[in-house]
């Protein structure tokens, strides 16, 4: 019964109705984690609860498939009043009690119940996804957000090293040490910064109205959100391609989904063939009728009525219905085998590209790194020749301008690896290990 409770920890405060949660107007204070970005949005966001009300259909569905198993029970109230020869006659009363029970019929039920909780588990496993790709678009929103605060960090501090080289340029042409040109230059570097710097607010401020649309906020408010810990997640960088696809194989929900939807399609298949064998119930029937409002029930009454009796049916002919009917099922089942072949083709080769792009994203992130610390020590030692005369204001501009790319390249760098590990988690179906950093 473990189908669809790899995410069991998100699910409670879906499942039990957390109100305070999702009655929330303002985003809460403080600084806020990822787990804790991800146990709002799976509270407040309309997309899983939908997912989550989908699932509980299916499971209804489900246990509604048991009363072929129980018997079937009516009871009947009447009344008439009968006409003949322009005459109308005393009103008549009855009452009745019946049941009915299939005894046998070859399998047919099983195969409806088993096709039933099939389904039921092919509706666990899409849920399941559509959760894991949701908690996926909030990691990497999370991130981008991480990112686009990095930028605007960058931003400021560019702004800062721009001032400088505006104020040293004066200084300098004051003192007659170099020409207007370099304060020219220096005014442009400083509003070209400037412009920057709004740009990565302007940036920020979208992002941010991303996540906390997500987290169904309004997405003027303000949220503050914890950087990333020194260590998170599981170490996939060290597991294999194969070690990762095994994973896949068991946890993934497409996959899984795909097999259980197979199951489904071959107990119908098994359904459509048994509805053309004999089945066999028993009946028992009890009423009671009087044509007048002086009777009185009793069991010994002559008015009682009953019957008891076992029967045997058997379709001999539908106008080719059951015959084209099991032949559609055959064909579903065939359709379904092909679809579970094709998942597992493309779930592998998503493996496959998950895992290319982390260990791409390790090396990005191994060069940015170095060349943040090239361009961070280009920029000091130029921005100290300029001062004394030995390199000119492009110098310094073009080292200014090296290391705000290094910046930008090494804080994109560094998010987008946490992501791509989160997509490796997301490929083999296992996204919540990414988040409780087993």
């Amino acid at each position: 019964m473990k189908f669809f409770y790899v995410f069991a920890c998100f699910v409670p405060i879906i499942a039990f109705g957390a109100d305070d949660c999702a009655t929330m107007r303002t985003v809460p204070s403080g600084v806020q984690t990822l787990q804790d970005i991800i146990n709002l949005g799976l509270c407040r966001n309309p997309q899983t609860a939908a997912a989550y009300a989908s699932l509980r259909s299916r499971h209804f569905n489900k246990n509604a498939g048991y009363a072929s198993y129980l018997p079937n029970v009516r009871a009947g109230l009447s009344a008439d009043k009968g006409y003949a020869n322009k005459d109308w006659g005393d009103w008549g009363y009855g009452a009745s009690i019946s049941a009915s029970y299939l005894i046998f019929d070859f399998g047919k039920r099983t195969a409806d119940m088993n096709q039933m909780i099939a389904a039921y588990r092919a509706a666990g496993f899409d849920y399941d996804e559509n959760i894991q790709n949701f908690v996926y678009g909030l990691i990497g929103s999370y991130y981008e957000l991480l990112n686009a605060d990095a930028d605007v960090e960058s931003a400021e501090s560019a702004l800062k090293v721009a001032k400088t080289a505006k104020d040293t340029a004066d200084k300098k042409f004051k003192a007659g040490s170099v020409a207007k040109a370099d304060v020219y230059k220096a005014d442009t570097t400083l509003a070209s910064s400037q412009l920057s710097l709004e740009r990565a607010k302007n940036n920020r401020e979208i992002v941010k109205g991303t996540l906390l649309t997500k987290l169904s906020f309004p997405a003027n408010q303000e949220i503050t959100i914890a950087d990333m810990p020194s260590s998170f997640g599981s170490n996939v960088e060290n597991e294999s391609i194969d070690e990762l696809i095994k994973v896949a194989r068991e946890k993934r929900p497409d996959l899984l989904k795909a097999s259980a939807n197979k199951d489904a399609a071959w107990h119908k298949r098994n359904s459509a063939f048994l509805k053309n064998l004999p089945s066999i119930s028993a009946s028992a029937r009890l009423g009671w009728g009087d044509d007048s409002l002086s009777g009185t029930f009793s069991p010994e009454s002559e008015k009682l009525n009953g019957s008891i009796g076992i029967s045997v049916s058997m379709p001999i002919f539908a106008g080719f219905a059951n015959m084209y009917g099991l032949r559609a099922a055959e064909s579903d089942y065939d359709r379904a085998k092909y679809n579970e072949q094709q998942t597992k083709n493309a779930a592998m080769m998503d493996v496959f590209t998950a895992y290319q792009n982390y260990k791409t994203a390790q090396t990005v992130l191994t060069h940015t790194e170095s060349l943040l610390k090239s361009a961070t020590e280009n920029e000091r030692v130029t921005s100290g020749m300029y001062k004394v005369g030995r390199a000119t204001m492009l110098d310094w501009q073009t080292a200014q301008s090296e290391l705000i790319n290094a910046q930008k390249q090494n804080n994109s760098a560094k998010y987008d690896l946490f992501v791509k590990r989160a997509a490796v988690a997301l490929a083999i179906g296992d996204i919540k290990s990414e988040l409780e950093g087993e």
